[in-house]
């Protein structure tokens, strides 16, 4: 069974700490050296329960095994009601249900929040990703072929996106 709660400045590192982990597989994120916990203070700070949540999963042992974000996706008054949507899990803990906790809880919390649409920035390469976005109900509304240059070479970034 999973928990899932706002995230805390807390749970900061662990949530770092996740998501440097998947930086070396090149697939669910585009940077390609490690953050530092300081890197990621402005943009923890920027996630207000009330608007653009950070939430956490957390384990029995009450350890962080991933965490999920809504963030502004373009910052104009007309785009409010949209966001980007990004969710890592521990590489222990992939493949059994974390992600789709968290999506499911982002989901159902959505508009209650005023959000109405949900969209996220997916590597084209990233089966896994787009495998359980699309059974969340997500579609694909863009495909931006060949934007981002990783270490393999030019990658396509696919929008994936649904309404709330």
């Amino acid at each position: 069974m999973v928990e899932i709660r706002l995230a805390n400045r807390a749970d900061l590192p662990a949530i770092v700490a996740i998501y440097n982990a998947a930086i070396p597989g090149h697939q669910a994120t585009t940077d390609l050296t490690e953050v530092s916990v300081e890197d990621r203070e402005p943009w923890f700070g920027a996630h207000d329960p009330e608007r653009r949540p950070l939430w956490v999963a957390v384990s029995d042992a009450d350890e962080v095994i991933g965490w999920l974000s809504f963030s502004t996706f373009y910052d104009r008054p007309a785009w409010d009601p949209t966001v980007e949507v990004s969710y890592y899990v521990h590489p222990a803990r992939q493949r059994q249900g974390v992600g789709r906790a968290l999506l499911n809880h982002a989901l159902a919390a959505a508009p209650a929040l005023g959000i109405s649409s949900v969209m996220a920035l997916v590597a084209g390469h990233n089966d896994a990703s787009i495998g359980l976005l699309a059974s969340a109900g997500f579609h694909q509304w863009g495909h931006l072929p060949r934007v981002v240059q990783m270490p393999e070479g030019p990658r396509d970034i696919l929008i994936l996106g649904r309404s709330v």
